[in-house]
């Protein structure tokens, strides 16, 4: 049976979906079975009509299904991506990490393998405190945090040992060969660690 990794994401315009495919891909290309979903969108019509890239973006996804607790419940491994804000996680993956407490209350989100990426606009945009701000959730879950970090030489040109993350200059920068490359390999690092953990799983239960 395939690994399934769920690929869940907040993105303003367009930035974090990119990787979030990325990330897909790796995962695929590791055996995987993927869900690629994003949050729903918070903020007002008004304020996402006042930048034209946001509005762009919320239109090109409109029809996509949006993440419920059932993308985490079915998954294995769960991969969270997040804009950065204030060096923290996104106001929009935020709520949807609070409303999980009746799975998180059940035991259910314990015991799954975990991961983040980020982006910012700035060079010191507060990237690192922002994935480790997203993992104080994932110990909260009871989870197993797989970050890259540096276990493949192409982290050493990326540089972000704690999740993958891009600084887009508010979506002036393009996301470079380098960083998708990283962002699809975590991704099957990812995948390769939780077929490991379930395969261990799966002697242990034939073996009592």
């Amino acid at each position: 049976m395939a690994t399934k990794v769920a690929v869940i994401y907040y993105s303003q315009t367009g930035t974090i979906h990119e990787l979030a495919q990325e990330y897909a891909a790796g995962a695929e290309k590791a055996g995987a079975e993927v869900r690629l979903r994003s949050v729903t969108e918070l903020a007002p019509q008004s304020a996402i009509d006042s930048n034209e890239k946001w509005k762009n973006y919320r239109e090109q996804i409109a029809d996509q299904p949006e993440a419920t607790a059932d993308d985490i419940l079915w998954a294995d491994a769960v991969i969270f991506g997040t804009p950065t804000r204030y060096g923290n996680v996104s106001a929009q993956l935020k709520q949807f990490l609070d409303q999980l407490g009746p799975q998180w209350a059940q035991g259910q989100l314990a015991d799954k393998v975990y991961s983040g990426f980020t982006a910012s606009s700035t060079l010191h945009g507060g990237q690192e405190s922002t994935l480790l701000a997203l993992y104080n959730t994932i110990y909260h879950f009871g989870g197993f945090i797989v970050p890259p970090g540096y276990t493949d030489g192409i982290l050493f040109q990326t540089g972000n040992p704690y999740g993958v993350s891009h600084v887009d200059g508010q979506g002036t920068i393009p996301v470079s060969d380098e960083t998708r490359q990283a962002a699809r390999y975590t991704a099957e690092r990812v995948t390769g660690v939780t077929s490991q953990l379930l395969a261990g799983r799966d002697a242990a239960l034939a073996a009592s």
